[in-house]
């Protein structure tokens, strides 16, 4: 059983936040209130309640939450292991979960304590705030994800889930994997405004607008380290080449 993360005399977690990219800087911004935040990324300045450390002191902390693409993973593993204090809680945040727990376990010191988690939002998604937001919370085997999870609801008032990554991963082929290449395809498309619309036109108009400012990595990551969505998509093709079909004869 994982033991509670470390707190200082204000009752706050300690946090060591490295990557402060878009969604490093929609963390930052919710987690400060709640935490005593130590930040690292050398190409972000510090949001407000972030103390700037470098990434020995921000990794050093007893909870360390990498917000770097999933493709930066292994990089960011290799760099904060020597400054790992045993126990320690790493939270990575990818839209996938098989790959990134692997790298992380294959890389940090044993001992480790690992969770994954995917939050079901973004910077476009939770503009007007996390509340309400889900959260996906994937533990490694032998740790405890409650005190985790109760920070998140009763601090961040998000709605958490917990699963095993392979169940996550292949619930996300088709919850995200599959509507951000529909979003994608429609996005590309670049239709001119319509003076009027249907409903169902609507939603999938906001649909291509909350991935639209999606980074292509982001995109990649969700369509390529996804080991259960290649099949999804071979299969969505596949029917779109038969209706195709069925609407040319």
């Amino acid at each position: 059983m994982a033991s509670a993360p470390q707190t200082m005399p204000d009752g706050r977690p300690a946090i060591g936040l490295i990557g402060l990219g878009a969604f490093g800087q929609l963390a930052a911004q919710h987690l400060a209130p709640h935490a005593d935040l130590t930040g690292h990324d050398p190409h972000a300045s510090m949001p407000d309640g972030v103390r700037a450390g470098t990434l020995a002191e921000a990794a050093a902390q007893p909870v360390v939450i990498l917000a770097v693409p999933v493709q930066a993973l292994g990089e960011a593993a290799a760099a904060i292991a020597a400054h790992i204090r045993p126990g320690a809680l790493v939270i990575d945040v990818a839209s996938v979960k098989l790959e990134p727990m692997r790298i992380l376990r294959e890389i940090l010191p044993a001992g480790t304590r690992i969770l994954g988690t995917h939050p079901l939002f973004g910077p476009q998604s939770a503009a007007q705030g996390v509340a309400g937001q889900s959260i996906v919370l994937c533990p490694e085997p032998g740790v405890d994800p409650d005190c985790a999870a109760t920070f998140l609801r009763e601090r961040l008032a998000l709605d958490v889930h917990l699963s095993d990554a392979d169940t996550h991963d292949r619930t996300m082929a088709s919850v995200q994997a599959l509507t951000h290449l529909v979003s994608k395809v429609i996005t590309d498309l670049d239709l001119p405004p319509a003076p009027y619309t249907t409903r169902s036109f609507e939603l999938l108009a906001e649909a291509a607008r909350l991935v639209s400012q999606d980074s292509d990595a982001l995109f990649r990551a969700i369509e390529r380290h996804n080991p259960h969505a290649a099949d999804l998509r071979r299969r969505f093709f596949e029917a779109a080449r038969a209706l195709d079909k069925r609407l040319a004869e």
